[in-house]
């Protein structure tokens, strides 16, 4: 259990060093270092969604035989429609500057991280539900390699919420906070779903699509069109992001 509640800590404290950052900033932070920032966690997220969530829930139902997709592709919509669902009933914060630019405000990139950090607390959670019950699909090393690529991921996710705090004028103590509470629901999640084991096991194919869906949805929708915007870095970033995360999910799985 030991080793389940530091798996399940990880992707937190990735968030809280993000954050970090925050208290070595000098300056405002450029469009170009958020533009780097935001394509590299762009990449990661894709990768986790790929190789440790909807490969592993495929190959979680292979007894369905060719309808073993089934699962991943009911979970993963059902993911995309979560975040659709709740982008149509959260309020939306925008501020307008004089030029007629709509630049979304820091509450709903706030609200985005946080909303997505929950299905990531899950896969978490899943995964290490499915260590304990001794499914033979699921190793100590490949849950491993998904909270830290998790954490990873949540490093650049930090930064993107504490910096612009800072940079709006927010104390960095407060703005460091901001970025801690947006990870805070990934442990509580986490620990929930392992809680639940017994109902959740049966139902990880559908969890960890699920999750997969509601972080390409975040990916797609918030963060490629923030990476792509004026420069072609963003690609790079989501690049190095992307064979990063790869190289991890498969050396530690």
């Amino acid at each position: 259990m030991r080793d389940v509640a530091i798996g399940l800590l990880i992707p937190f404290v990735g968030t809280a060093a993000g954050a970090a950052c925050v208290f070595l900033m000098k300056k405002a932070l450029s469009v170009e270092v958020r533009r780097a920032l935001t394509g590299f966690a762009a990449g990661i997220m894709v990768t986790a969604s790929v190789w440790s969530l909807i490969i592993p829930a495929i190959e979680q139902s292979e007894h369905l035989g060719r309808w073993s997709f089934v699962p991943a592709f009911i979970g993963f919509w059902m993911g995309i429609l979560f975040l659709k669902l709740i982008d149509r009933v959260a309020p939306v914060f925008e501020n307008r500057s004089g030029s007629g630019e709509t630049i979304k405000g820091k509450s709903m990139m706030f609200l985005a991280v946080t909303i997505h950090n929950i299905p990531e607390g899950m896969a978490v959670g899943v995964i290490y539900a499915g260590l304990l019950s001794g499914s033979a699909d699921i190793t100590a090393g490949g849950a491993f390699a998904l909270a830290l690529g998790i954490a990873i991921q949540n490093f650049p996710e930090g930064a993107i919420i504490s910096m612009p705090m800072h940079a709006e004028g927010k104390s960095k103590l407060r703005s460091f906070s901001g970025g801690v509470m947006s990870g805070a629901v990934e442990p509580i999640f986490g620990a929930l779903t392992v809680l639940a084991a017994g109902a959740v096991v049966p139902a990880m194919p559908y969890l960890l699509s699920f999750a997969a869906g509601a972080m390409i949805y975040v990916v797609v929708e918030e963060l490629i069109p923030e990476m792509s915007a004026g420069g072609r870095s963003g690609v790079i970033w989501f690049s190095f992001g992307f064979t990063l995360m790869m190289a991890l999910d498969v050396a530690l799985g």
